[in-house]
């Protein structure tokens, strides 16, 4: 019963961990040029982990006016149901 209540909170706090790091990379990228110096280095991490979970949500919804990007909203929403599906499973 204890390990199935430390796997239920340890999948919680990685899809918050990873909500959060989403967040942080959209609001980075809304910095006029991020790509250098010592915050260029995070930024390019954080894409490597948060696009191969964004892109396929960004071919599904178009940018609103061509260029408000709200795929991540929808991408969080889905993270969240996900994570909360399986720890509820659990």
């Amino acid at each position: 019963m204890l390990t199935l209540l430390f796997l239920r909170r340890l999948i919680l706090t990685a899809v918050d961990i990873y909500m959060t790091v989403i967040i942080i990379y959209v609001l980075m990228s809304w910095i006029p040029n991020v790509s250098y110096g010592t915050i260029g280095r995070v930024y390019d991490a954080f894409g490597r982990i948060c696009e191969p979970f964004l892109s396929p949500f960004r071919r599904i919804i178009p940018p609103i006016g061509g260029m408000v990007d709200i795929s991540p909203i929808f991408a969080i929403i889905v993270l969240q149901l996900v994570g909360r599906l399986l720890a509820w499973i659990l």
